[in-house]
């Protein structure tokens, strides 16, 4: 059974799959469907319907059977448990033994939890029942014949031997398999990461491949513990607890289902159960939808649904989960009947096959699609599909990659057999793709089954069948009985005004939820949402290698045509996808995003019929937004708008390849540049000009009038004008600097043109039919140019992932584009002949000549080969070093944090319930005090010493063991409220923790995180200050100082000659704390701005290693929604304007001496960012959940981030570390090793020289490679014994020396012999001076010591050193 409220199951830890990675493993897996041979044995025993079968037992009774009836049965296995049970499957058909097209595939599974018993037992009560009756019982004959059966009477055979007979409440030892895991919570879910593994659920993972090589059609899993059939969707994305309708696109089909196997039993049928757990459950007409019921990550049928495209419901068969074998006959009377009318359902809706035109050939892996309906099914190796559906009217679509999509109307479903429908598609080509449509009066004609409860025939069983046909070899449209479906134009002409817009794309939104999705990116000054549909047969996905594309209206509020184009555009797309081959190929192949107004304030003030007028042109600001973009040539010097703001951030968000933006008082297409270095007007090539040409042109083509070249002929205040054939540059035309096209294509990888409609701004409504009729083809036309040129992927090579930011240049065109977070890329390119070059960091580049053919687009997939650049090519193996499988699935999870949505999917899968608020001092200790006491195992709370007033100051760590030092682990800081006036960092680092503590050993990747981390969080350095601030004062100085008024944030200096008065006492503290060994990062939060900081603080020239410091920034600002934007919008701020990527090196924003961060590089050696969270320095509390939201990912990139860079032990050539080794980065920055001779070194992407260093030893160089998303490889420094001698050979050294002292002893030995015969001939002499040596011995003693003491007191004469000298020192 599903798991009851409140019943706790045991899960066990188990590292995460995602579903996408799971989904592959499913198709990659080799085949392990295993046939069984079946010996002569005896005849099996007669059914007695009265005890349970172990798996010794089932085993044989299965063979058994299979032997007796070979003509329709097939035994095989499709895996094995955890203990090495086979996972039998007993196939029953005729022809049991080969695949027969006709016949849709049906299953059932019992025994998913091993202690519910009575699904086990009825399936091979079932099987026997279909068995013995074949042949004899007209009905079990005919569905046998038209059916392939597949019954798995155990999922969990495991399980099942461990459950005890009686125990109505279930077994957790007997629900789980032998890992203890929970095999209905196991299966990759739309909603929720599943930490399963391959390894834990070997069941899960066998099933998943048995689905993925069989199209099955219906399916059933049987539980027990209640009696009730349940129908997806399993859980939602909020994932209530209970009492949530989580509804599928197939809802309707689901609940009649669920309802057919209830009304055939007769418990299930009345609603009410009675089991004795809960007496009082309830269910109308005996059936549930999942999620409402309760919410089950996880589960199978959902993901049959959803990846196997089967449709699958859950059937709860009895209260006890394990009763007395004498219940069983009970049992199968039941739900014999239930099980046979539910199997017979898959015979419903439409079934046929799809072909090739001419060849026959059958077309697998078509899609199936059904208008209204957001759920396709596929055809299989035969070309046969099956569309289970309710009696109706249906649009029905096949669509084949490479063919021209086919589409039936008005499809009549009637109740009992299915409808026969086949298709013939023929190959697509440029005309069919392009081909001009007129306007129909052909009324809608969209899905619209009738109720399950109702027939339109005589209920006989008859089968309707249809045969659609493409276009015969001699182009001549063949298809049969049916006139080709015109597309249908929009209805709606009149001016939107905003209200009115916000209803149509909410009701369009509502009513073709399949392929539109409404979101905003943003508001306007006046609070107006900017809203853009997306539509797309995948909404909300970004599908590899299909292109994004957009298109933006109404940028001037009073050009409105361009408005009400996109409205209509949006109509016609919505209503003839499924029916009209070219919109359904647009939609099916590309993710195009419309945003019908980005100044709606301007539109409100607009008046209708104004012709060349302004009122309305800018925003509510009076600022002209297409005047308001960063700009390569001139500085833009009005403050950023928040319409600017949020259309920038959504191009950063998105991938987008081709654009258009709309605009009115002209009839032309003007492409980049738009504006000139000198700003006059005159042609302002960009490096792709003849693409901007070539796309510029097809819209130009399409609309007659404009094609002309002249615009506006017929209006007198204009001045006369030609555009050859339509089309012009920008910056030719006339000079606009700050326009949104060039920024698309220099600061993206999006290609954008200005589309000018019509020469009236603002038409009155009776024109906008002729509008649309004029624009309708040219709006479609340029759709297409997104699918021109080169796409592709660039993976590495090693493990086939995609490698994000990959450099894609062609060779003479001085413009490069970039890959996707995904890898995938798009290239616009006219015909011809390019050599593409594919580049990344740390990958080897990789050259590929290619052709770009007329119309269409070429595929050109990179494959790139990792550059290795660790020492010595050696990884390291310290006594803590990781396993190398280990490791590798270390890097592979850093990795998927890294590229694509990693980030976003685990934010996504950590949501928070916090309720925000500012904590003063005491209720900050108890909180700290609070997550020691609740977890701790994994906190601990330092004291670091005690502010002014004496409040103490906390510092918390983080790691799954943080009372034992682990120097191999990277160590990262976390600091805020230095300021204690902006207390915003201080209350989101407390969220961060809590964040972190309350989801550890609940979501993998944190529990991975922190138990690879020693992460450590001072949320409060002037708690003094912050008593002294006051909320809602977002400029005010009252608590930026400590109690005796002191910045403390100009109080870090490392020499005391630099420092006038002692360190105050917090700064001491937090001193203390930064020259602790290990420190890898340090980020630190503050208010009043909103842009990251790195060092210096300090006038400093040049800044070493700063482009580690700025990488590290750039990280953080990219992963916030607006600050990687380049704009503080603070009014308070003197950074109004551009600010590149939203990072700023300190001193250029405010340079002074003493800060914290310049103390951390040079006297911490570890690299701090200062991050300015909001423009209001204490802002209301309410705002801070938003803040939260906003810096949550940045936070968590941190975490990531601080395990890439370099890493590894150093030690001599016997294996001892090496502790206070240096390495010196790029010839500059030093770290140092710690304890084990361990070293972690954060270091911009790219090439670097490490140097290491230690008394003794020979140095080491080499040259490493980081990348941007791997975590560091670890390495190993190995030392030899420094054998130099004043840089010279040991050996030579000695030599030489050995040959001086020779030298030496010989000319001694010859001074001694002269010395001594000289001594002889004058000993009388020196007699008579012996006999005075006292008082000479005693002058001689007293003259030295005196020069002895001037010598030593010149020697050691205590001189001040220099501040150079100083900081040079401590650098050391």
């Amino acid at each position: 059974m599903r798991q009851q409220r409140g019943e706790k199951v045991r899960l066990a830890p188990t590292p995460a799959l995602s579903l996408p990675v799971l989904c592959v493993l499913v198709v990659v897996l080799t085949p392990c469907v295993r046939a069984v041979h079946v010996s002569e044995g005896k005849e099996e025993e007669v059914e007695t319907y009265n005890r349970y079968y172990d798996y010794v037992e089932l085993s044989r009774r299965l063979k058994s059977l299979a032997q007796k009836y070979q003509h329709i049965a097939d035994l095989r296995s499709i895996g094995k448990s955890v203990e090495d049970r086979e996972l039998w499957v007993m196939r029953i058909t005729r022809e049991p033994r080969a695949d027969v097209p006709g016949k849709p595939k049906f299953k059932y599974v019992g025994n998913m939890h091993g202690d519910e018993t009575v699904s086990r037992q009825v399936l091979v009560y079932l099987i026997e029942h279909l068995l013995a009756r074949y042949g004899e019982d007209q009905r079990v004959t005919e569905l046998v014949n038209s059916t392939d059966i597949y019954i798995m009477p155990s999922m969990n055979p495991d399980g099942f031997e461990r459950s005890v007979e009686g125990e109505c409440k279930g077994d957790d030892r007997g629900r789980v398999n032998a890992k203890n895991v929970d095999l209905n919570r196991s299966f990759p879910d739309q909603f929720k990461k599943i930490d399963a593994s391959t390894e834990d659920a070997p069941e899960r993972t066998a099933v998943m491949q048995w689905i993925a090589e069989n199209k099955f059609v219906l399916s059933g899993n049987l539980h027990g513990g209640t009696v009730v059939a349940s129908y997806p969707f399993d859980d939602s994305p909020s994932h209530k607890q209970a009492g949530l309708y989580s509804q599928s696109p197939d809802d309707a089909l689901f609940r009649y289902l669920a309802r057919v196997y209830a009304e055939n039993n007769p418990v299930m049928r009345t609603g009410e159960p009675n089991c004795a757990m809960d007496s009082g459950e309830k269910f109308k007409d005996g059936i549930t939808n999942g999620a409402e019921w309760y919410d089950v990550a996880g589960g199978m049928q959902d993901y049959n649904y959803l990846i196997g495209y089967c449709l699958e419901i859950t059937m709860e068969l009895s209260c006890c989960k394990y009763p007395p074998a004498a219940q069983l006959q009970t049992e199968w009377d039941n739900n014999r009947e239930s099980l046979l009318a539910y199997m017979e359902k898959i015979h419903i809706g439409v079934q046929g096959f799809v072909k090739e035109a001419g060849s026959g050939m059958p077309l697998s892996d078509t899609k199936i699609m059904v208008a209204g309906i957001n759920h396709n099914v596929s055809t299989a190796h035969f070309g046969d599909y099956y569309r289970l559906l309710l009696p109706g009217t249906y649009n029905i679509t096949a669509a084949a990659s490479g063919y021209m999509p086919r589409t039936v109307v008005n499809v009549q479903v009637s109740e009992g057999k299915a409808t026969e429908l086949n298709f013939t598609l023929t190959l697509l080509d440029d005309e069919s793709i392009s081909h001009t449509t007129a306007p129909s009066l052909m009324p809608s004609s969209t899905a619209s089954p009738i109720s399950s409860d109702s027939s339109n025939n005589s209920g006989s069983g008859a089968s309707t069948s249809i045969d659609t046909a493409g276009p015969a070899d001699d182009g001549s449209n063949t298809n049969v009985g049916l006139p080709e479906p015109q597309p249908l134009q929009p209805q709606e002409f009149r001016h939107h005004h905003y209200s009115d817009m916000e209803l149509f794309l909410q009701r369009f939104s509502a009513k073709y939820p399949s392929i539109t999705r409404l979101y905003p990116i943003g508001k306007s000054v006046e609070n107006r949402v900017l809203w853009v549909m997306e539509i797309s047969d995948n909404p909300g996905e970004h599908e590899q290698g299909e292109p994004e594309f957009k298109y933006i209206g109404n940028m001037h509020g009073n050009e409105v045509v361009g408005r009400e184009l996109l409205l209509n555009l949006i109509e016609y797309l919505c209503r003839n996808y499924g029916t009209d081959p070219e919109v359904t190929q647009l939609v099916n192949t590309t993710r195009i995003h419309i945003m019908p107004s980005m100044n709606p304030d301007g539109y409100e003030v607009a008046q209708e019929g104004d012709i060349s007028g302004y009122q309305g042109r800018n925003n509510s600001n009076n600022y002209d937004l297409n005047r308001n973009f960063p700009d390569q040539f001139k500085t833009i010097t009005d403050p950023r708008q928040p319409e600017t703001i949020a259309v920038m951030s959504w191009l950063k968000s998105y991938p987008f390849v081709l654009s258009a933006n709309l605009h009115g008082g002209s009839l032309v297409v003007n492409y980049p540049f738009d504006d000139d270095p000198e700003g006059i007007s005159r042609y302002s090539k960009s490096p792709d000009d003849v693409v901007f040409q070539m796309v510029a042109a097809a819209y130009s083509k399409e609309n007659t009038l404009m094609h002309k070249g002249h615009p506006c002929d017929d209006i007198n205040n204009y001045p006369v004008e030609y555009f050859e054939n339509g089309i012009t540059n920008g910056a030719q035309w006339y000079n606009v600097p700050g326009g949104m096209q060039d920024w698309n294509y220099l600061n993206t990888n999006c290609f954008e043109v200005t589309i000018e409609l019509g020469c009236v701004k603002y038409p009155l409504a009776k024109d906008l039919p002729q509008y649309w009729e004029q624009n309708r083809r040219s709006l479609l036309q340029f759709i297409h140019q997104v699918h021109r040129g080169v796409k592709g992927l660039v993976t590495d090579q090693r493990d086939g992932t995609g490698i994000p930011n990959a450099t894609i240049t062609v060779e003479g065109i001085d413009h490069t584009i970039t890959s996707n977070k995904a890898g995938d890329y798009w290239r616009l390119l006219v015909p011809g002949t390019y050599l593409l070059t594919a580049s990344a960091q740390g990958y080897t580049s990789v050259d590929i000549n290619v052709t770009v053919p007329e119309d269409d687009v070429v595929v050109v997939d990179f494959k790139l080969t990792r550059i290795h650049g660790d020492v010595k090519n050696q990884v390291a193996k310290g006594p803590n070093a990781l396993p190398d499988s280990i490791e590798e699935k270390f890097h592979s999870f850093i990795k998927q944090l890294s590229v694509g949505d990693g980030l976003d999917r685990l934010i996504q899968d950590t949501a928070t319930t916090s309720s925000f608020r500012y904590r003063r001092y005491e209720e900050l200790s108890e909180f700290l005090r609070g997550l020691t006491f609740n977890f701790p195992n994994i906190t601990v709370l330092h004291r670091l010493g005690q502010s002014v007033e004496y409040r103490t100051i906390w510092a918390l760590e983080i790691s799954n063991n943080p009372k034992v030092p682990e120097p191999s682990e990277p160590k990262i800081r976390f600091m805020a409220g230095i300021h204690g006036n902006a207390p915003v960092g201080t209350e989101l680092l407390l969220e961060f923790a809590a964040y972190l503590c309350i989801n550890y050993g609940k979501n993998a990747a944190i529990t991975r995180l922190i138990n690879e981390t020693r992460i450590v969080i001072l949320p409060s350095i002037n708690p003094d200050g912050r008593e002294q601030a006051k909320e809602k004062e977002c400029i005010s100085s009252v608590g930026m100082t400590n109690a005796n008024g002191k910045d403390l944030d100009t109080d870090f200096f490392g020499n005391a000659s630099q420092r006038s008065a002692e360190p105050q006492p917090e700064t001491r503290a937090v001193m203390d704390l930064i020259q602790e060994k290990g420190y890898t990062l340090s980020v630190a939060l503050d208010g009043g701005s909103l842009l990251v900081t790195y060092p210096y603080d300090k006038p400093v020239q040049p800044v070493e290693n700063e482009s580690t410091l700025r990488y590290l920034a750039t990280v953080y600002a990219n992963n916030h929604p607006t600050m990687h934007l380049g704009d503080t919008g603070c009014p308070n701020s003197s950074q109004m304007g551009n600010i590149p990527e939203g990072v700023l090196r300190a001193a250029e924003r405010h340079s002074h001496m003493g800060s914290m961060k310049d103390f951390s590089v040079d006297f911490g050696h570890c690299p701090e960012i200062t991050v300015y969270t909001s423009c209001c320095l204490f802002p209301q509390a309410d705002q801070l959940s938003v803040l939260w939201a906003e810096n949550r990912k940045s936070l968590l990139s941190m975490l990531v981030e601080v395990h890439k860079g370099i890493r590894g032990i150093v030690k001599d050539k016997s294996g001892k570390p090496i502790v206070g080794a240096m390495i010196v980065l790029n010839g500059g920055v030093q770290v140092f090793t710690s304890e084990g001779g361990y070293f972690h070194a954060l270091l911009s992407p790219g090439s670097h020289n490490i140097e290491a260093v230690a008394e003794g030893y020979q140095q080491q160089r080499q040259e490493v490679i980081v990348s941007s998303f791997e975590a560091a490889s670890s390495i190993i420094i190995e030392f030899d014994m420094d054998n130099r001698i004043f840089g010279l050979p040991r050996e030579l050294v000695v030599a030489t020396a050995a040959a001086a002292m020779t030298a030496l002893t010989i000319t001694a030995c010859i001074i001694w012999c002269v010395c001594s015969a000289k001594s002889n001939r004058q000993k009388d002499g020196f007699h008579r001076l012996r006999q005075h040596r006292d008082d000479y011995d005693d002058e001689i003693r007293l003259t030295s010591m005196g020069s002895k003491k001037s010598l030593l007191s010149h020697e050691f004469q205590d001189e001040s050193e220099s501040d150079e000298d100083t900081l040079y020192a401590n650098k050391l």
